[in-house]
């Protein structure tokens, strides 16, 4: 959806609680939001409850988008935050405590270690099934930092937690995906 003015239609019509603005942003960013959401989701029923309450708030909100940047990565930015806030909700977030007296992982571990032939070849829904496999914890960090591009500093302070854990468990999570990667290579 890169059409400015199309969006912009969008946007001021859902302002305006036009059914059929509101009707056209769904059916516009659905696919990719959905998504973002199943990153984040045990299944696909979890997902679309987190889209679902996401669209929810973005229609809420819709008066607070000023039209800086784009409405795709606004609507985006919801929808993380909404994962992030349904996991907290739901306490399915264990992070490890990080022990102070050993190396970090991060420090030590070379971070392009997968085979990359063997993940040009996975499909988007083998790569979601392995991500899947981390603890939500795990999960949640790597989507952040790998996929969204958020800092440890960002992560830490989303989720409640200091930088050394966001940066352990995003250690923890990638040799985690190694191992699986590993066994089905």
């Amino acid at each position: 959806m890169g059409d400015k003015s199309f969006e912009k239609e969008i946007w001021q019509g859902c302002q305006k609680k036009q059914p059929q603005a509101q009707a056209m942003l769904y059916k516009a960013y659905f696919g990719k939001m959905l998504s973002v959401c199943q990153r984040y989701a045990k299944d696909e029923d979890e997902a679309k409850d987190i889209l679902q309450e996401g669209f929810i708030k973005v229609f809420g909100n819709i008066d607070n988008f000023k039209g800086d940047g784009s409405l795709e990565g606004w609507v985006r930015r919801i929808m993380v935050n909404t994962a992030i806030t349904y996991f907290n909700k739901q306490k399915k977030m264990f992070f490890d405590a990080v022990d102070n007296n050993t190396p970090d992982v991060y420090d030590t571990q070379d971070e392009d270690s997968l085979t990359e032939d063997y993940l040009l070849q996975m499909t988007y829904e083998d790569i979601l099934a392995f991500v899947r496999q981390l603890s939500p914890a795990y999960q949640t960090v790597f989507n952040l930092y790998v996929i969204e591009n958020y800092s440890h500093k960002e992560i830490a302070s989303m989720l409640g937690i200091n930088e050394g854990t966001s940066k352990s468990n995003l250690a923890k999570a990638r040799l985690k995906l190694q191992k699986l990667l590993n066994t089905k290579v």
